[in-house]
């Protein structure tokens, strides 16, 4: 069992920077995949960026370039730096690790960017 907590929302204006933080308690995530999702209200859950067990990264093309995602698997913890904010950016974000065939979900975080 897995079970995650995101830290760091909160309200930025546009251009300004956030930092949210994702602590996972569980067995053998050092090897797991790891995700930040988002999701406004009445639309789907969309990924933002993911990192896997040997560090290869993605990233949605409406972050490229400006949200940096990141592990420290010696605290069991994963990072998204997010730069140059847009008011698009605005939603409840998600960390995400998927083992062993499972999804498993933090209770998400909201980011608020105002114009």
């Amino acid at each position: 069992q897995v079970q995650l907590v995101e830290f760091g929302g909160g309200c930025v204006q546009s251009g300004g920077s956030l930092k949210l933080s994702c602590v996972a308690s569980g067995e053998g995530l050092s090897t797991a995949f790891m995700a930040w999702y988002r999701q406004v209200p009445g639309k789907e859950r969309d990924m933002v960026a993911s990192i896997s067990g040997i560090g290869t990264i993605n990233y949605a093309y409406f972050v490229e370039g400006r949200f940096t995602i990141s592990r420290d698997d010696a605290k069991n913890a994963m990072y998204l730096q997010m730069t140059n904010m847009k008011p698009d950016d605005t939603a409840v974000y998600y960390c995400n690790v998927y083992q062993l065939g499972i999804d498993y979900w933090g209770q998400g975080t909201l980011v608020t960017v105002s114009s």
